[in-house]
């Protein structure tokens, strides 16, 4: 009966470690709120379903960055039926505004370093989507999944591009 004072103790030490994480936050006055972003106040329906979007819209902003560029495709037509432009500037950043209000909330929110889209094209809707200074060769060569190697394959043969059947 002397062990009394000990299991206590043990109790009391093992529940404020457990419950730790909850009284901290608690404490912190953090939340598990999504982040407050600026929806467009014009557009009803974006260019595909809202839960697709919030997983795998960088799939389908490479999906039209490889289409535009390699195939000349300049249009998309969404699950719904309606046709946008395939234009990072224009067709997303027109209706969402800008990239801090809505893509960079996000992207906080949900601890995503930040995308390689904005090493060329510029924010503003409406503004040219030219590579910033420094350009040309030099934004291609930085691209994740292409290398010297690639492009010099590539500007023998374009078919040679990866990912395109030979």
């Amino acid at each position: 009966m002397r062990d009394r004072p000990l299991i206590y103790a043990g109790l009391l030490v093992f529940l404020v470690l457990f419950t730790y994480p909850v009284w901290h936050g608690v404490a912190a006055k953090s939340s598990n709120a999504e982040p407050d972003l600026k929806l467009p106040a014009t557009e009803k329906e974006c260019v595909a379903p809202r839960e697709y979007m919030r997983t795998s819209h960088m799939d389908l902003l490479i999906s039209w960055r490889d289409g535009k560029v390699r195939d000349h495709q300049l249009t998309y037509r969404s699950p719904s039926g309606r046709v946008f432009d395939v234009s990072l500037t224009q067709t997303c950043l027109g209706c969402h505004g800008k990239r801090e209000q809505f893509c960079d909330r996000c992207h906080t929110y949900a601890a995503v370093s930040g995308p390689y889209c904005w090493d060329c094209h510029n924010d503003a809707p409406g503004g040219t989507s030219q590579p910033k200074a420094g350009g040309g060769a030099s934004v291609a060569l930085s691209h994740p999944t292409l290398n010297s190697t690639a492009l010099r394959r590539t500007a023998a043969n374009p078919a040679a591009l990866p990912g395109r059947p030979q």
